[in-house]
């Protein structure tokens, strides 16, 4: 799955780690090196309807801000920003309608290495921001979201994406991570599009560390959230960071749900 964030307590400022290795167990905070090859981004941006941003946004006149968090080496993050601006159709790039005008998009993930292949890579330098953060982390989660925010006189996102990350948060943080994770998301974002593993990815993950001889994921087995995820994240989101739930876009081939949500208070 998607890369997350690792513990804050034990690697606030993460350096490269042992975790560029094809087997996939070795990336314990999702953080694959080639992972866009398994679960390519059109499996995802497939299920969005086009004008997806004109139809949220049809008055907005500045540039919306976009967060994606646990980024990876940022191909779906490409795929997502062409989408949403119909840059996909060669005829469209030239006019983008409405809210499609301008989009902002900043990617962080916690591995340097993949955040410095985003970089390398990226056809979009201007629009697409690409940082290495522990989004879990807060001393250096803050001053760094503030900091980009304060660049355009905002103090939150208009959409934020969260694709396949939250069981790398659940495992690694437990519980009142999940909810921590969701709650900041809702604080920061206006919309919110989520793509939660199913629970058993999280049995999958367990079993390919035990395959390699190493510990198991220090949470899995204590935690109290679990079973239909996409349930229990859809609630959480609903009941406790007061977000309603917009859409559902169907499910991967891979079996994830894409859900919309929405601050109730927008």
């Amino acid at each position: 799955s998607r890369p997350a964030e690792g513990n804050a307590g034990k690697m606030a400022a993460p350096m490269r780690r042992e975790t560029h290795s094809p087997e996939p167990g070795a990336a314990p905070y999702g953080n694959f090196p080639n992972y866009s090859r398994f679960h390519p981004p059109e499996g995802r941006v497939s299920l969005l309807p086009r004008g997806l941003l004109r139809s949220l946004f049809p008055a907005a006149t500045r540039p919306l801000l976009g967060l994606d968090v646990g980024c990876n080496s940022g191909e779906l993050s490409v795929a997502l920003y062409q989408h949403l601006l119909g840059l996909q159709d060669s005829n469209s790039s030239l006019e983008l309608p409405g809210a499609g005008k301008e989009l902002k998009l900043l990617c962080c993930d916690i591995d340097p290495e993949l955040i410095r292949r985003a970089q390398q890579s990226s056809p979009f330098p201007a629009s697409i921001s690409f940082a290495s953060l522990d989004i879990m982390d807060s001393m250096a989660r803050e001053p760094f979201l503030s900091s980009y925010l304060q660049r355009f006189g905002r103090s939150s996102f208009d959409i934020g994406f969260c694709m396949s990350v939250t069981m790398w948060i659940h495992l690694n943080h437990g519980d009142r991570g999940l909810l921590d994770f969701l709650a900041l998301l809702a604080s920061l974002c206006t919309f919110l599009l989520v793509e939660p593993q199913p629970w058993k990815c999280y049995r999958a993950a367990a079993r390919r560390l035990r395959r390699l001889g190493r510990h198991d994921f220090e949470h899995f087995r204590s935690l109290q959230i679990n079973g239909d995820m996409a349930e229990r994240v859809t609630r959480i989101l609903t009941q406790e960071c007061a977000m309603e739930l917009v859409c559902s876009f169907g499910s991967t081939s891979w079996d994830r749900s894409l859900l919309l949500f929405k601050a109730t208070g927008a």
